[in-house]
């Protein structure tokens, strides 16, 4: 099997001046003429920056992780696979992707960027198995490549925000499920930021929940993509963060998987938050006490020896 295809990226002027904040390299997740599922078809990948400077992506067939490795004095080993949100139908690329990777690698945390394939019934087959495809891969690649980039392959988790924490959730309770499963595919740990965690109608996203499943949608894949009901003894450690009035994805779905992950006695950290709604990111200014939620992460982190203080 042939490897996949290293792109060297460019280097911009600030990154040449903060060695920190170097995007190093993206990778193609899968062989070219090799990508599971897909389709040839006229769906084109486009970029779009709005005036508040976030990159939303939409339209990507072809998935790739952009690698953001701690610089060698800071690192700890550990690494994260961040999954942007955007309802399985844009990528939000920066606030929830890039941005985090900075802040990871101040603090000597590798991070990855997934870019994954976005569902589209005419770019791909079984359009609903294709992110966890992704995101699978992901996980596996960090892994096999850990000690090219100074990683512990036991230290390497998982985020996501949104829709991208459904996904980073699936990951964590379908890693040994599905035609791609493997041990190397599971997360060490996973931080899950404003969640959709279930399919029920109750509770879900609807959006997000149609837009995975698409055409194919059935009771049977709601109830399989209820990432609460997925949960075993298996399940990686979580930190979960929901703000209570969060309109586009309840805090139900956070406190479901937590409560799920205490039933089987997986240790878990939640942060509830009065105020905050959704899709705030790090830009979490005049929401009071919701600045905080990042420093409650990084605690987590060095608790659990993942961060250095």
């Amino acid at each position: 099997m042939k490897k996949p295809a290293l792109i060297l990226t460019v280097l911009s002027l600030l990154a040449l001046s903060s060695p920190s904040m170097a995007q190093t390299e993206t990778i193609n997740l899968w062989p070219e003429g090799k990508v599971p599922n897909f389709k040839k078809s006229d769906v084109e990948e486009k970029s779009v920056t709005d005036a508040q400077g976030i990159l939303r992506i939409s339209g990507v067939t072809v998935p790739t992780i952009a690698a953001y490795i701690a610089p060698k004095e800071k690192a700890t080993g550990a690494a994260v696979m961040i999954c942007p949100g955007g309802g399985y139908g844009i990528l939000a690329a920066s606030h929830e992707g890039s941005d985090f990777a900075k802040w990871f690698n101040d603090r000597g945390i590798s991070a990855f960027v997934l870019k994954y394939r976005l569902p589209n019934e005419k770019a791909m087959e079984h359009q609903h198995e294709v992110p966890l495809m992704d995101a699978m891969q992901g996980m596996k690649l960090i892994r096999q490549n850990a000690s090219k980039w100074g990683i512990d392959a036991n230290k390497i988790g998982v985020m996501g925000f949104s829709a991208g924490g459904h996904l980073a959730a699936t990951l964590s309770t379908h890693y040994n499920m599905g035609a791609k499963a493997s041990p190397d595919g599971k997360p060490n740990f996973s931080i899950l930021i404003y969640p959709v965690i279930s399919f029920q109608p109750v509770i879900s996203h609807g959006g997000s929940r149609d837009n995975l499943l698409g055409p194919e949608k059935s009771e049977e894949l709601i109830k399989y993509y209820s990432n609460e009901l997925q949960v075993s003894d298996q399940t990686p450690p979580a930190f979960l963060v929901h703000a209570m009035d969060d309109t586009g994805v309840p805090v139900e779905n956070s406190i479901q998987y937590y409560l799920a992950l205490k039933s089987k006695k997986i240790p878990a950290e939640m942060h509830l938050y009065p105020k905050g709604g959704h899709g705030y990111g790090m830009r979490t200014e005049g929401k009071g006490s919701l600045a905080n939620w990042p420093e409650a992460m990084a605690g987590w982190l060095y608790s659990a020896g993942y961060m250095k203080k």
